[in-house]
């Protein structure tokens, strides 16, 4: 009998996959779920109840949590990404992770062919082929949903056939969970106008009043909130996470480019990425040179947009990653943020690597390393060759 590995998340379609792989084409399905942060232990345990309910061989729980931080978030937090300067790649970088963890799983199974529960009109179906295609390369990909273009009144009717009973009731907002930011999809985010609206977002507002929490840095790195420090920084963000989800904070809506060359839309929410990255970034801000901080957003703007397309295999990726990391050398401080009801602020930053030191100067008032002669001279010399530029074109117009 032929083995499959279907990546599996207890939901319809990937309960249909189930049942059509193994009653209708025969195969020996082996299922894991990876989890990047979405899923608490109770329910991980029930969507394993689930799978061998459906006739699984074997299902597997892979925690995914570090590995994630390590190989995506933490180059998303060196590169301050926020696509189209809005949206911290809550979903696609999670996606990336899990795709790779199945690929390893059907290595470790033996498996002939891979499965996923994507749909032919996302940018996921793109990431899990692209991904199975350079690490399983001959494995064969099965996609029922995709391939077979099943709505889902009719992955319901196939499933109650089968005698299976789960939730079949649509809920009115699509929501995906992980570490790095919840997405929120529904009736709004299907048109280009309309806010979700707040019973939609699934963290809701707790608290009142203002809140002063402190960031500690460590080479980029987040190990420290409020003075207590973290075994891994991936503890840190859930810690902070909670802190300020409470405040409804990090919520909004993405419009992008899709891989398959559409315009979408997604609502999210994500406080504490969105806090880290801004507070990372001010304190780079304050340690970095010029010309560090005006390549690392080139770099990083490219190396968040070819993640976002599941290109996380193209070795560009480690030599950006190389960089990265080497950037980060003096990005160690502490950051101190305002948490207020649906907004926060960055108050500033204390780092021994502060390059706006007093010893140097003050801005706009004295400096202690230059004289005015000096700036005189600089001044002429600074704009040589452009005065240069402009009177040899005054010369050639007026002949």
């Amino acid at each position: 009998m032929k083995k499959v590995v279907l990546g599996f998340s207890g939901g319809l379609d990937t309960s249909y996959c189930v049942k059509y792989l193994t009653d209708d084409k025969g195969y020996e399905v082996h299922s894991v779920i990876v989890n990047t942060g979405g899923f608490s232990a109770e329910e991980l345990q029930e969507i394993e109840r689930r799978a061998y309910s459906l006739g699984v061989k074997s299902h597997k729980t892979v925690d995914a949590i570090r590995s994630y931080y390590d190989s995506a978030i933490k180059y998303l937090v060196f590169g301050n990404v926020l696509k189209n300067n809005t949206y911290p790649l809550s979903v696609s970088a999670e996606r990336v992770t899990q795709a790779l963890a199945i690929a390893e799983h059907v290595k470790a199974v033996g498996a002939d062919a891979v499965a996923h529960g994507s749909t032919g009109a996302g940018n996921d179906q793109v990431r899990f082929d692209m991904i199975f295609h350079i690490m399983i390369p001959g494995v064969e990909i099965i996609t029922p949903i995709r391939d077979l273009k099943l709505s889902r009144e009719e992955e319901i009717e196939y499933l109650k056939a089968k005698g299976v009973e789960m939730n079949f009731a649509k809920a009115a907002y699509s929501i995906n969970k992980g570490i790095w930011g919840t997405s929120v999809g529904g009736k709004e985010t299907l048109t280009s106008d309309g806010f979700l609206p707040e019973e939609a977002w699934p963290t809701q507002l707790t608290k009142e009043g203002t809140e002063k929490v402190s960031l500690q840095f460590v080479k980029g790195e987040l190990t420290g909130v409020n003075g207590k420090t973290f075994s891994h920084p991936s503890e840190a963000i859930q810690h902070l996470q909670e802190i300020a989800g409470a405040y409804a904070i990090g919520r909004d809506i993405h419009v992008g480019d899709t891989i398959i060359g559409i315009k979408g839309r997604v609502g999210f929410e994500a406080a504490a990425p969105v806090i880290i990255i801004k507070a990372h970034h001010a304190l780079e801000k304050h340690v970095l040179t010029k010309w560090q901080l005006t390549w690392k957003d080139q770099l990083s703007q490219f190396y968040g947009n070819w993640l976002h397309e599941g290109q996380v295999m193209d070795p560009i990726m480690r030599d950006i990653e190389a960089f990265l990391q080497n950037s980060q050398g003096h990005v160690t401080g502490e950051v101190f943020v305002t948490l207020q009801p649906y907004r926060f602020q960055v108050t500033g930053i204390k780092s021994e690597f502060d390059l706006m030191s007093s010893k140097f100067g003050k801005y706009g008032e004295m400096n202690s390393g230059w004289s005015g002669e000096d700036v005189r001279g600089f001044s002429k010399i600074f704009g040589n060759q452009t005065m240069i530029w402009h009177q040899i074109a005054e010369s050639v117009k007026g002949k």
